[in-house]
């Protein structure tokens, strides 16, 4: 389980967007994706299964995924806080960007 700042994602090639221990969040990966999950402290794809892209590379690294939500990308934006629990397939959004502590 980890708590972090979200970063939505569209696509690989805005990986130099994604700062160190931000959760990304995208639609589905592929191999264009794997160099940016060391940098990521969990992922969250709207898409994916126990045996996807993200689910694999995410375990060989030990950081929390949750695959296959169908609408992350909608429902989170990025500057969200939120706890991502790969354990119990859970995200629970903690603060959303622009609000008060």
């Amino acid at each position: 389980m980890v708590e972090g700042i979200a970063r939505v994602l569209h696509g690989p090639e805005e990986a130099a967007r994604l700062g160190d221990g931000e959760i990304l969040v995208t639609t589905v990966t592929n191999i264009g994706w794997t160099p940016v999950f060391p940098c990521a402290a969990a992922v969250v794809t709207d898409v994916g299964a126990p045996l996807s892209h993200a689910a694999i590379v995410a375990r060989e690294l030990g950081i929390p995924a949750v695959v296959g939500c169908g609408n992350a990308t909608m429902r989170l934006h990025t500057g969200d806080r939120v706890r991502v629990d790969g354990s119990r397939g859970t995200v629970d959004v903690l603060q959303h960007a622009g609000t008060g502590p």
